[in-house]
């Protein structure tokens, strides 16, 4: 089109590559999904990119290619950490295409269908697909919650009243492993009493294989270092990035507000540990212990 200026020209070619690659990155996804109800959403949401793409293809009347990086990255993403969290990531970032389209619709008027589409239609059928391991992301939050904020003041509390890193780090992985066969114990009875769809054996798996997970993280610098207020210090720096990582997960996967979630987390972990640290230095004070 001879009245598009060059950047409104190139917008249109960035938009027309955009669709294609989200058109493989579903197809893909589509193939890789063995639920069909989450494969016929994934092809129609496929289906609807690929309309985009042609759509500003008799625009620039050009053949694009898809990134192909870009497609194996939320490909192995969504692989990995779920088809919900893949595709919702990934729709977070056509948000700032937002913008282009807004722009470009100015000339094309067509271009707002396509800024609707996004919008609308394609957010309604993300929230279509059914993930079974987002049913499970209550037992995983009790079994990294109680992980954090028991470990993190059991392995402050310990550093000082104990003194010995190697101690620490045995006292702090038998305590770690037991509450852990405890809290999934817990939630095995506490499911198969709810009697609902979840499945007792699998609640508890998530929230035993959560709880050991994060104990292995905060003990481990009591392995590696020597030095106590090292190990301290970087045992606490884990449980933020175990946090950290964590409430980034749940906020893409469910939609949940981030900075507010992982503030109440942290503040909650490192609060206990600070206090506990506290109680370690009484205890070191007034019951000196010779380990």
């Amino acid at each position: 089109m001879d009245t598009l200026d060059t950047a409104t020209m190139r917008a249109i070619v960035e938009a027309q590559r955009n669709e294609i690659t989200e058109h493989h990155i579903y197809t893909k996804l589509a193939d890789a999904t063995r639920d069909p109800a989450n494969r016929e959403v994934l092809r129609r949401i496929g289906a609807d990119e690929l309309r985009h793409s042609r759509f500003w293809q008799e625009i620039t009347g050009r053949e694009v290619k898809p990134r192909v990086l870009k497609v194996w990255w939320y490909y192995l993403i969504a692989r990995v950490m779920g088809l919900t969290f893949g595709v919702k990531l990934m729709e977070r970032g056509e948000e700032g295409a937002q913008v282009n389209y807004a722009r470009i619709a100015e000339v094309i008027p067509g271009a707002a269908d396509i800024a609707a589409d996004e919008n609308d239609h394609e957010q309604e059928l993300v929230a279509m697909i059914d993930e079974e391991r987002l049913k499970y992301v209550g037992a995983m939050v009790l079994g990294l919650n109680d992980a954090l904020v028991e470990l993190t003041g059991a392995l402050a509390g310990l550093t000082l009243a104990f003194g010995k890193a190697n101690i620490i780090a045995v006292a702090g992985l038998i305590t770690g492993i037991s509450a852990s066969l405890s809290m999934a114990a817990s939630e095995y009875l506490a499911t198969k009493s709810e009697g609902g769809e979840l499945s007792p054996g699998k609640a508890a798996l998530t929230t035993g294989l959560a709880y050991v997970f994060t104990v292995a993280i905060l003990v481990a610098p009591y392995f590696v270092f020597a030095r106590l207020y090292l190990c301290l210090g970087v045992m606490l720096f884990d449980a933020v990035f175990v946090i950290l990582i964590f409430t980034f997960y749940v906020s893409v996967a469910q939609d949940v507000p981030f900075w507010r979630r992982f503030a109440e987390m942290a503040i909650i972990s490192l609060g206990i540990a600070a206090i506990s640290f506290g109680i370690g230095a009484l205890v070191q004070r007034f019951l000196p212990i010779d380990v």
